[in-house]
């Protein structure tokens, strides 16, 4: 059974649903939030009250709609009050090497060479990540780094598709100038094909 049949089931009342729902929601929430909290304590304490809200809610969830986007705005809103509270003492510093947010970048990129020009240039690269608005970091990495469709994206984010879209293709914009900044820099030869063609496009 699907998570979505299996949410649709446990809002008409099946708690027995609920084990699926979360087996299969909770890793995807883990993977998010670990991106941004580097305190597993309250990771695992945003899941729980996600999971909770969803409990509670779960009358209102609409029979047949997908879980996962319901889960991710919960577990974003939740973040986001929480990171205010605290004011970054739990975030993650993307300037430590080898952060969830540098291996999203570093995995954007599709061959050996490229890979090791975008390890080079990661702290180039988180700080012109960090330098985007929240919702063109938030569509990249809902899609590139979480897996959700644009249309997911979306309604995690409360915009439209082609807004998702428009984010994320001004992301890839920056980063590829990124990697041809260091292609161009590279002193080991004369720069082949740019590097940015490795990234995708929107």
């Amino acid at each position: 059974m699907s998570a979505d049949h299996a949410m649709s089931d446990y809002a008409r009342g099946d708690d027995q649903a609920f084990a699926i729902v979360y087996d299969a929601v909770a890793p995807r929430l883990e993977s998010y939030l670990r991106r941004h909290l580097r305190d597993r304590a309250l990771v695992e304490d945003i899941i729980q009250q996600t999971f909770l809200q969803m409990h509670d809610k779960r009358g209102s969830f609409a029979v047949g709609s997908q879980v996962l986007p319901w889960a991710f705005s919960i577990a974003r809103n939740f973040m986001i009050d929480t990171l205010r509270k605290s004011r970054r003492e739990s975030m993650v510093d993307l300037g430590n090497d080898r952060s969830p947010v540098e291996a999203l970048l570093v995995s954007a990129v599709e061959n050996a060479e490229q890979v090791v020009l975008a390890r080079e240039a990661s702290q180039q690269m988180i700080s012109v990540f960090n330098g985007l608005t929240d919702h063109q970091r938030a569509a990249f990495e809902l899609t590139e780094g979480d897996g959700l469709s644009h249309a997911e994206a979306a309604q995690v984010l409360g915009t439209t598709v082609t807004g998702v879209k428009m984010c994320r293709h001004k992301v890839y914009q920056k980063l590829r100038a990124v990697l041809h900044d260091a292609k161009e820099n590279d002193p080991s030869g004369p720069p082949s094909a740019p590097a940015a063609a490795a990234l995708g496009g929107t």
